[in-house]
């Protein structure tokens, strides 16, 4: 005598509506995934839209127009490419150039060998002394614009600075022959600049060198690696694209330099040259010279030398490279 009923075993599904499973659950989590990435990039494409694409267009269109002159003030329409051969054969276009160049060449490695070099020294000291040294080095940084600039003419008046005894022992006596004097100024702006910027980047780059999972330094220090060996061999390479992202950010800020050179000149009685960079240039043409088609032209210049340069150092450094696995 029987008290229940037998249960009959259920037969798996076949394997093709597995599959046909399996991959809708895949097309949905591809789905969210794809939703979600452009939910982030939006803000982004629209700032991007507004700060960036936008006026490359716009700068692109008018520099293509005719420039208005005092007989024809009215003066419109498509003008070619005269804008660019009014800036190309301006007398001070090839000395802004070689004037920028001459910042960026002395500035540019030694901010970022002193990067590298303070965020390992920061990597490699653990605890209080490593985070108090990491906020020492990002004070600098807090003071940009106006304030770093009145920094560095309280440092540069021989007749204030509290190294008034260094300029008088090199001869100078007033902070317009500091400044005036041929040579100088690419190295105040080197100083200026590397003060100003070092202590944010060596956070960021540090912030890379945190990113790097300690499994690595540990089977390094099995291997008998010492403390060089982890920073030249293990460090440096993993932290690549940090060191081009820094190169970057920092060239193209070095393109665009002109509150700087600006400033000193106002404070030095006009000693400087109006034009030393090429944005000062395009700012002549525009203000000066109500030669906006000429000012546009000259920021598509930067832009292209910029745009080049970055390139170079994108693909060096494998900065938007795929991570290995």
């Amino acid at each position: 005598m029987t008290f229940g009923t037998a249960v009959r075993p259920v037969a798996p599904a076949p394997t093709h509506e597995r599959h046909r499973t399996a991959g809708g659950r895949r097309r949905l989590l591809r789905r969210i995934e794809t939703r979600g990435a452009w939910t982030l990039l939006a803000p982004y494409i629209v700032l991007l839209m507004i700060a960036g694409i936008i006026p490359i267009v716009y700068a692109i269109f008018v520099s293509l127009q005719k420039t208005p002159t005092n007989l024809e003030p009215n003066l419109t329409g498509f003008g070619g490419f005269d804008s660019f051969v009014t800036a190309f054969t301006d007398y001070r276009f090839t000395q802004t150039f070689i004037n920028i160049f001459s910042v960026l060449v002395i500035w540019l490695p030694l901010m970022i060998v002193g990067i590298v070099g303070l965020a390992l020294l920061v990597h490699a000291s653990p605890g209080r002394f490593g985070n108090s040294m990491r906020f020492i080095y990002y004070i600098p940084g807090a003071l940009t614009g106006v304030a770093n600039l009145m920094l560095w003419v309280y440092l540069l008046n021989p007749t204030q600075s509290p190294i008034a005894g260094l300029w008088h022992t090199l001869g100078f006596g007033t902070i317009k022959a500091v400044v005036a004097t041929p040579g100088t100024l690419p190295i105040i702006l080197t100083a200026m600049l590397f003060f100003q910027g070092i202590g944010t980047w060596v956070v960021i780059v540090n912030g890379g060198l945190n990113g790097i999972p300690e499994e690595i330094f540990e089977a390094a220090s099995i291997d008998g690696a010492n403390a060089w060996h982890l920073a030249w061999r293990i460090k440096l390479p993993l932290i690549r694209p940090w060191i081009g992202y820094a190169a970057l950010m920092n060239l193209a800020y070095g393109f665009q330099l002109f509150l700087e050179p600006y400033l000193l000149d106002q404070v030095a009685g006009g000693a400087l040259p109006d034009q030393y960079t090429p944005t000062q240039l395009g700012f002549w043409f525009a203000f000066s010279n109500a030669n906006f088609p000429a000012a546009a032209a000259m920021s598509l210049v930067v832009l292209v030398i910029t745009l080049a340069i970055g390139l170079i150092i994108v693909f060096r450094s494998g900065l938007f490279g795929e991570e290995e696995k």
